[in-house]
C-alpha cells in the first residue's frame, strides 16, 4: 500500500476551478482598467499583452506553490508514519492519528477504529518524497490553467474592433466561464450546481458592476 498513490486525479475539481476562476479574475481586472472613451488599438493591445503576461507569471507561481506544498505535504506523511512506529502507547498513536483525521471523523473516531487505522499505517510501504512525472504533469496542468482562463477574456479584443462592445462581451465570457466553473463544484460538493454557478457568476457580476462603476 502507497499513501502517495498514483491511482489519485493529478488535480481536484476545486483546484481545477480555483484556478480558472483566479485566472478569469486576473484577466478582468485588467480589461476593466481600459477606458471605454479614449482606449485606442494601441491601448487595447498594451491591455491584451499586459493580462496574459501577468497570467503566464501567477500560472508559474501557482505551479511552483503546488509542487512545493505536495513535496511538503508527502514529507508530513513520512513523518506520521515514523511517529507512529516508534510510538510506545496506544493514547499517543490515538493522538496523532487523530490529528490527521477530518474534524468529522476524529469526533466520532473510538478507540477500536483508531486502533485498526493503526494497524493499517504500519502495513503502509514506506512512502516517496520525491516527485515524480505526474507532480510535474499536475503543475504544468495548473500553469496551462491559469493562461488559458486568459483568453474567454481578451480573445473579443482581437475580433471586435468596437473597444465599448468588445469589453462587454468579455465581461459576458467571463461571466459564462465563472458560472460553468461554479456548476462543476456543485456537482462535485454534491449540492445544487445551478446554485453554484449562479453565485460564481454574481461575483463575476459584481466585479463587472464595480468595473463600471470605476469608469470600466
Amino acid at each position: 500500500m502507497d499513501v502517495t498513490s498514483e491511482r489519485e486525479p493529478m488535480l481536484d475539481p476545486i483546484d481545477r476551478v480555483s484556478e480558472i476562476v483566479f485566472g478569469v479574475l486576473m484577466a478582468m481586472s485588467f480589461t476593466g482598467a481600459l477606458s471605454i472613451s479614449t482606449a485606442g488599438r494601441q491601448e487595447v493591445r498594451t491591455m491584451m499583452f499586459t493580462a496574459l503576461g501577468c497570467n503566464l507569471a501567477w500560472g508559474l507561481v501557482d505551479a511552483i506553490m503546488y509542487l512545493l506544498r505536495t513535496a511538503t505535504e508527502r514529507r508530513r506523511k513520512k513523518t506520521l508514519l515514523d511517529k507512529l512506529r516508534i510510538a510506545n502507547d496506544k493514547p499517543e498513536t490515538h493522538r496523532l492519528i487523530s490529528d490527521e483525521l477530518p474534524q468529522l471523523f476524529a469526533a466520532v473516531a473510538g478507540p477500536a477504529a483508531l486502533d485498526a487505522l493503526h494497524e493499517g499505517l504500519l502495513a503502509v510501504r514506506e512512502p516517496s518524497v520525491r516527485l515524480g512525472a505526474r507532480d510535474y504533469a499536475a503543475a504544468f496542468g495548473i500553469f496551462a490553467l491559469v493562461v488559458l482562463a486568459t483568453f474567454p477574456v481578451v480573445v473579443p479584443f482581437m475580433f471586435i474592433s468596437q473597444v465599448e462592445l468588445a469589453l462587454r462581451v468579455s465581461n459576458l465570457l467571463a461571466i459564462v466561464t465563472l458560472f460553468i466553473g461554479g456548476v462543476a463544484l456543485g456537482r462535485y460538493t454534491g449540492g445544487r450546481a445551478v446554485v453554484y454557478g449562479l453565485g460564481l457568476a454574481g461575483v463575476g457580476i459584481a466585479l463587472v458592476a464595480a468595473i463600471l462603476a470605476l469608469g470600466g
